[in-house]
């Protein structure tokens, strides 16, 4: 049985977000150090860096030029900013803390809108990758699928352990990341049914705004949280995830 490419795209969305309830439920069932937390998520944010540079910006690089791709990249990075700083302000701020730093709804009525639209705008560029890197014709990127699962576990793992901490229910829990999850397979696949027909250009162009989003997002978000607890030992976990990434990215060639 042969899938169009629009179905492998919303299947490999699919798993690719099903890290984020694996994680969840990690956090959910299980008591897991802040330690291990931050050191899993030092781990992602490498695996991620390493990912956006060689699986996106250089073959963005390759196919559309440094101009489309450093205005894709600083774009992406803007856009993400921007709406990231008005969901912090709802609430959103420490969305992906593992430990008392969510807000309660309580404390900060709105803020369990804000915490999920804020993990929604994390998620959807490194989803819209995924159906990106179809569009290329020899299946889908592995290595990011990959990357944007192993970032996902611990950011699922993280912020659920800070839903846990602030008092909100395991419906709200599930409900958020199950919820991220088929945003997630849709949004890949939205990826490859609007760019199917663009050109090369636009699809490295929008490639590299992808990228700019998630590298803001990884500095914002993943990289706070894992110097947090690890401190001295976050810059050399981080290092190790960007050598697994690396490597696969090679071994995959």
């Amino acid at each position: 049985m042969r899938f169009s490419g629009w179905e492998l795209a919303a299947f490999w969305g699919l798993v690719s977000g099903s890290a984020l309830v694996i994680g969840a439920g990690i956090a959910y069932f299980f008591s897991v150090p802040a330690r291990w937390v931050a050191g899993i998520m030092a781990f992602g944010s490498g695996v991620l860096i390493s990912a956006l540079s060689f699986e996106l910006m250089d073959a963005s690089y390759k196919k559309g030029g440094f101009s489309a791709t450093a205005i894709g990249f600083i774009s992406g990075a803007v856009i993400y900013t921007v709406v990231s700083l008005i969901l912090a302000n709802k609430g959103a701020r420490h969305r992906k803390r593992s430990g008392v730093l969510q807000p309660t709804e309580k404390s900060d009525e709105g803020s369990g809108t804000a915490i999920a639209l804020g993990a929604l705008l994390d998620g959807i560029p490194e989803s819209i990758v995924i159906g990106l890197s179809l569009l290329a014709g020899g299946g889908v990127g592995k290595v990011a699928v990959i990357a944007i699962f192993l970032s996902n576990l611990p950011e699922g793992l993280s912020s659920a352990a800070g839903m846990k901490n602030a008092g909100r229910s395991a419906k709200y829990i599930f409900g958020v990341w199950g919820a991220i999850m088929i945003l997630s397979a849709l949004a890949s696949m939205s990826g490859y049914l609007i760019f199917k027909d663009y050109s090369v250009e636009v699809i490295a162009a929008t490639s590299a705004v992808a990228a700019g989003a998630i590298l803001a997002m990884i500095s914002d978000t993943m990289i706070p949280e894992a110097f947090a607890e690890t401190h001295a030992l976050s810059g050399l976990i981080t290092v190790v995830g960007f050598l697994c990434a690396f490597g696969l990215s090679k071994l995959s060639h």
